[in-house]
């Protein structure tokens, strides 16, 4: 399997940016944007799950100068067990809980997070959903149905993929497009890229789609390795 680039590319950027711009912008009307952090904690995700630990600071960090950030920490593991948490407006609430969590074997539980994120934008405008994860296990209709619904809801879907295996690269890619997000693969060693799509999903949550154009631009053009797959 061959590696992702460690530097996104500018195609890729762009790819995104035109994305974006299809996605109404963001009034929060200063209530917080809220992002729903959602992870696959099976065993295989250990390592990205340490990694995303040390990092999530950063996205409450990067959207100080934009407005407040909330996040709904949501994860699954071992046999149907599922756990979401309060919204949390602070850092170090959200790695306390991260910390907490030990990664046990089970198989994925994607649509359980699809059918949480419908059901909390319900109740309040959830700005964008990030999925971590490396595979998928479950019925392909009802997932793509689910992410249809997160779509028609106004709440996209932006698929971070461990490793790019291509079964599931094609139904998370889907589940991207059909939500009206984006998805894009990284490399298990590619800390610094996990670093800037979790930046970058948390700028488009709280600012929308000005405030991740912004951001690129501050960055150089070329810390977002998100692409989607073509309507």
């Amino acid at each position: 399997m061959s590696k992702v680039p460690a530097k996104p590319t500018s195609a890729a950027v762009a790819a995104f940016l035109d994305k974006v711009k299809s996605t109404p912008a963001l009034r929060t009307g200063g209530s917080a944007g809220r992002l729903m952090f959602a992870m696959d904690a099976t065993a295989s995700r250990e390592p990205t799950w340490d990694r995303a630990c040390r990092l999530q600071g950063e996205m409450f960090t990067a959207t100080q100068g934009i407005g407040p950030l909330e996040i709904q920490l949501v994860w699954y593991r071992g046999f149907g067990e599922f756990d979401a948490s309060p919204w949390l407006a602070n850092s170090a609430e959200l790695v306390r809980r991260m910390t907490g969590v030990q990664c046990h074997a089970g198989e994925t539980q994607i649509a359980a997070v699809l059918e949480h994120a419908v059901a909390e934008t319900r109740r309040k405008k959830v700005n964008a959903v990030v999925f971590v994860g490396d595979c998928v296990e479950e019925n392909v209709d009802r997932l793509a149905k689910l992410a249809g619904d997160l779509g028609l809801l106004g709440t996209p879907v932006f698929v971070f993929h461990e490793g790019g295996e291509p079964v599931a690269r094609k139904i998370l890619e889907e589940i991207a497009r059909l939500s009206g997000g984006a998805y894009c693969p990284f490399d298990a060693g590619s800390a610094e890229m996990l670093r800037d799509l979790l930046v970058a999903a948390a700028t488009f949550a709280v600012g929308g789609r000005k405030a991740l154009e912004d951001f690129n631009r501050r960055r150089g053009g070329g810390v977002l390795r998100l692409t989607h797959r073509p309507r």
